[in-house]
């Protein structure tokens, strides 16, 4: 594949599975990446990154109505609204703007009269109505027919599978479980809620207490590698117009790989302290601002934009106020097997891995607790107003 052959846009790219991805494709020989997303991405080179509004569609003709280069799309944004993150996973309107903005997407650079070819969305673990019903069997999979509920997911994907037969390109839709890497800001990434409660409990000399719930089988699935995923997908053609679940490949109880997180965060681990994070973390800012000039931290002093919404998003994956055991949430994801792709990572080293990867930006903290230490990384702009278009 010459670099003529193959460009990338990925759409979201600040968020924590663009930022991945964007950082992915940048790196692989033979493709071009161009970035899309309100913030500029962390540890992104040769990448084209454009700053686009996708609820304006003046905007997204005037930026893609000439991109003839752009042969992928790896779609991983996503509009919430502020406040209420749960309860807006239900909204009609909310819904009604996730799939404008593929359209504002996709629609201009097919008039465009390039080489479109492949188109890759992000669903989750919704699609099965975790966020819903307690009880779906065990493991979930993509050959079962829709969960009866309104959900973003299904107007993205009619509005693909009503157009692909017209068209010249495929897609596939990717439903990835618990993800967690590095972005600022991002709305469903547990790391910077997990990094900020640990470092005001540290801070205070108090042991990391698990905040959650009763126990649940989980599954994660790690940012880098969706990536790798989604660069497979994008010329498989066992992946074309398929859906595919995809996790680490082992299962995890929040609680049991809690001793590994403090261990990454130099703590000692505490008995279990239920903690509701989105009402108590909040007003803490004034601590946390002290945190962050202590530390030298190199990451938004402003907690909103370093967690967004992620502590409510948090306490849901933590199963807070469940205190008897839960069913348990999981998918299987044999079909990508099957169709070739084999990539899987130990959800412990993962854990190790990003919250390692935070302090070496200067996000969190060091393990050590020295202060002042001089950043590994140059500081990232923090986040801009308006929608979140990140994922």
């Amino acid at each position: 594949m010459s670099d003529t052959q193959a460009t990338v846009l990925v759409v979201g790219a600040s968020g924590v599975i663009g930022q991945a991805v964007l950082r992915h494709f940048s790196r692989l020989p033979g493709w071009r990446a161009v970035g899309v997303a309100r913030r500029t991405p962390v540890d992104v080179q040769n990448a084209e990154l454009l700053s686009l509004d996708l609820t304006d569609r003046q905007a997204c003709e005037q930026a893609l109505g000439h991109r003839r280069d752009i042969t992928h799309i790896v779609y991983a944004a996503v509009y919430e609204k502020p406040g209420g993150l749960v309860e807006g996973w239900a909204d009609p309107a909310q819904m009604q703007v996730n799939l404008s903005m593929l359209k504002n997407v996709v629609e201009p650079l097919e008039n465009a009269g390039g080489a479109l070819q492949h188109i890759l969305a992000l669903q989750g673990g919704k699609a099965y109505g975790i966020h819903l019903d307690p009880c779906i069997p065990v493991p979930a999979k993509e050959r079962w027919p829709r969960h009866p509920h309104a959900n973003f997911y299904w107007l993205q994907e009619d509005f693909l599978r009503e157009r692909q037969p017209r068209k010249g390109w495929h897609f596939t839709l990717l439903r990835p479980r618990v993800v967690l890497g590095d972005a600022l800001g991002s709305h469903m990434n547990p790391i910077p809620a997990i990094g900020v409660y640990a470092a005001l409990r540290k801070e205070a000399g108090l042991p990391l207490a698990f905040p959650g719930g009763a126990p649940r089988l989980y599954q994660a699935t790690d940012a880098d590698l969706i990536a790798s995923a989604c660069a497979w997908a994008a010329t498989a053609p066992t992946a074309r117009n398929e859906t595919f679940n995809l996790d680490n490949g082992d299962i995890f109880v929040w609680q049991n790989i809690w001793p590994a997180i403090a261990e990454s965060l130099g703590m000692e681990v505490g008995a279990p302290e239920p903690l509701c994070l989105a009402e108590a973390l909040p007003g803490r800012q004034a601590e946390w601002s002290a945190l962050v000039r202590k530390y030298q931290l190199q990451c938004p002093e402003r907690l909103q934009d370093f967690v967004g919404q992620g502590f409510a998003y948090t306490d849901f994956q933590f199963g807070y106020g469940k205190n008897t055991p839960q069913a348990p949430v999981l998918v299987s994801s044999i079909k990508i097997r099957q169709a070739g792709f084999a990539g899987c990572i130990d959800t412990e080293d993962m854990f190790r891995k990003w919250f390692q990867r935070y302090q070496d930006l200067r996000w969190l903290p060091p393990p050590d607790g020295r202060p002042g230490r001089p950043p590994a990384a140059p500081a990232p702009r923090p986040p801009g107003s308006g929608p979140a278009l990140a994922l």
